[in-house]
């Protein structure tokens, strides 16, 4: 059961200012002494590392297509426990979930599923009186999802946003904040999003300040803790990660630092219940792997962009070679399955598979469903798990390996890498939607 206090922060398309609003809300109420619960829905890695910076705990993913409608609320209440608020940033617009899947994983859902109430964040630079159609719309689309208030963002001037609160009038939804076109917060993006943390954390710490001190402004936050507490309970119990009881506990390396952040915490804390030593070393930086290291999970994160630093470390890369040339298992999303090519944008990397990385001017996206093509030391063939694509780079495969995936959308293909102990692939996972991965992996750690 949890009945912590909770709010959605959703808006009718991406641009609109979700981040800012969430990551400014999550800042000022942990300012006034509340412990908040930093989540996002959907399968974004970047925004929690700012949710963490403003609440000093982990962010944490609510992804109804990676791990099924039935994890949202237990997830949810194991991440909040012990809370005295949650924020969760919604994704995209409110009503846009996995393609051709109707509302699945999309923000109304989410908020559905928590029993929460929904915060719209409106960028209403180029609009009066139609900012009412507009929320209206969204408030009476779906009577399941409660529209308890509106945030203007971009708002001009004072006459300006007279114009909008009095359209608003009609409406029935409160307005609970205005922001200023002029206060915007500069949060630099790139490719694949907003630059990570990791690789600008003073910034991001003056960013994340500026973003609490433009809510504080601008918000009414006792308004806002009075709409959180009407959240309705959740009779579901917190998720929790089985725990397997073992004497031997392996040494799993878990790669992290500037080039791999992008990672599920449910991840280290299957591993680590399922009998592992978790220790997270930065490929950037250390030249060996941890001391005793039986496994090694490298997830994904942006090695293209420091390709010659991750390449002039020459000797952690040949551990990781001999690691798994030795038939240890290595578990590889995206940026370590780059990693573990031969090269990356000719800059030779660890040269585990046989295969070439490049970057690309196309965007992969998407969620993917997929089924294992080969036993490896993650799934036995057969095994059907649901992922998600987000890259810039293509791998050109050369011989050796199985492929580890069959993948059935937007075309089906075969994808990734079996090779002896080595799983690598494009697909994120969650691994909390099939906890025996971790079990499996570990069991594999102790075994090899």
């Amino acid at each position: 059961m949890s009945s912590v206090p909770r709010l959605v922060i959703a808006a009718p398309s991406s641009g609109s200012g979700k981040t800012t609003v969430a990551t400014g809300l999550m800042a000022a109420f942990t300012a006034r002494g509340l412990a908040v619960s930093p989540h996002k829905v959907g399968p974004d890695y970047i925004d929690p590392g700012y949710h963490a910076l403003a609440t000093g705990r982990v962010g944490r993913n609510l992804d109804a297509y990676l791990c099924g409608a039935e994890l949202i609320a237990p997830l949810f209440a194991h991440g909040a426990r012990g809370c005295d608020l949650a924020v969760v940033e919604g994704v995209m617009g409110m009503f846009d979930g996995a393609a051709g899947e109707g509302e699945l994983a999309s923000t109304a859902q989410v908020a559905k599923l928590l029993r929460a109430p929904v915060v719209l964040v409106v960028d209403a630079s180029s609009q009066s009186r139609s900012v009412a159609a507009l929320v209206h719309g969204f408030a009476s689309w779906d009577p399941q999802v409660r529209v308890g208030g509106v945030i203007l963002n971009k708002v001009a001037s004072d006459r300006h946003e007279e114009l909008l609160r009095e359209a608003l009038d009609s409406a029935g939804v409160p307005v609970l904040g205005v922001l200023r076109r002029t206060e915007q917060v500069d949060t630099p993006s790139r490719h694949l999003g907003l630059v990570p943390v990791a690789e600008r954390r003073a910034a991001a710490v003056a960013a994340v300040a500026a973003m609490a001190a433009q809510v504080r402004e601008g918000c009414d936050l006792d308004a806002l803790f009075a709409l959180a507490r009407g959240a309705g309970a959740l009779s579901d119990d917190p998720w929790e990660p089985p725990v397997l009881t073992a004497t031997e506990r392996p040494v799993v390396a878990v790669a992290g630092g500037p080039a791999f952040t992008f990672s599920y915490a449910e991840h280290a804390e299957l591993l680590a219940a399922a009998g592992a030593e978790v220790v997270t070393f930065d490929p950037l930086r250390d030249e060996r792997l941890p001391d005793g290291s039986a496994g090694l999970v490298i997830g994904g994160g942006f090695p293209e962009v420091y390709a010659p630093e991750l390449s002039a470390n020459e000797p952690l890369r040949k551990a990781v070679a001999e690691l798994a040339l030795a038939g240890a298992p290595v578990a590889a999303e995206c940026a370590g399955l780059l990693y573990l090519c031969r090269e990356l944008d000719g800059q030779p990397m660890c040269g585990v598979l046989d295969a070439e990385a490049r970057m690309s001017g196309r965007l992969t996206l998407g969620y993917r469903d997929a089924v294992a093509v080969a036993d490896s030391v993650l799934a036995a063939a057969g095994t059907r798990m649901r992922g998600h694509e987000f890259h810039r780079t293509v791998v050109e495969p050369g011989a050796g390996a199985a492929p580890a995936w069959g993948v059935r959308a937007p075309v089906r293909r075969v994808e990734g890498f079996v090779q002896h102990g080595v799983h690598a692939s494009y697909l994120h996972t969650h691994w909390a939607a099939t906890p025996g991965v971790a079990h499996r992996f570990v069991e594999r750690c102790r075994t090899s």
